[in-house]
């Protein structure tokens, strides 16, 4: 299976390139932001624990995301329709990188590559605060929106350093059309398939 993790800051393009390699390798997706806002909009307990900390800009605890992720691998990949999974907000820390190698592992699987949507931060915050406008998503505001490029930048970041030793990041030009930046996408999962 070709497993994949896009990887970047808030406002990179994760979702928006997500759907385009689910329809070109006929992957099935694996949003953490979106399962967390399908339990809050729910009014689950997840979902308001859930958003006690993404209304902070925080991230959900570590044990809580990968129980949620392994249910929803098994979910999708259960009925073998899929080609592959992509990853889109998960992980983004150290340790849940780690526990989705080992969650993966469990299942006889691997990441096949981890894409980084470079974007500078002006360009980040610009995208965030005309898609709130947009939306309405009240996360979307200028203070949400730093507090979680810190997080970003101090949390996840490391990340690379992890997937770089294993030879799986591989860094693409977040900026230009939608269309530009999956051609060079294309190229980098091309080249692991």
């Amino acid at each position: 299976m070709l497993n994949i993790v896009i990887f970047g800051a808030p406002g990179s393009g994760k979702g928006t390139q997500s759907t385009n390699l689910i329809e070109k390798y006929k992957l099935a997706h694996i949003s953490t932001g979106d399962v967390l806002r399908a339990e809050k909009a729910a009014g689950t307990d997840l979902g308001k624990l859930a958003d006690s900390y993404m209304s902070k800009g925080q991230l959900i605890p570590d044990e809580l995301m990968i129980d949620i992720l392994a249910s929803v691998f098994d979910q999708k990949t259960k009925s073998g329709e899929c080609k592959g999974v992509i990853f889109d907000g998960f992980p983004r820390t150290i340790p849940q990188g780690v526990a989705l190698n080992e969650m993966l592992e469990k299942r006889g699987q691997k990441i096949s590559a981890v894409v980084s949507l470079d974007v500078p931060e002006e360009e980040l915050i610009e995208r965030l605060l005309n898609r709130g406008k947009l939306t309405g998503r009240n996360d979307d505001n200028y203070e949400t929106i730093k507090a979680r490029l810190d997080v970003y930048y101090n949390q996840t970041t490391p990340l690379k350093e992890l997937y770089e030793k294993d030879g799986k990041l591989y860094s693409v030009e977040g900026v230009g059309s939608v269309e530009d930046i999956f051609a060079r996408i294309s190229t980098v999962i091309d080249s692991v398939n």
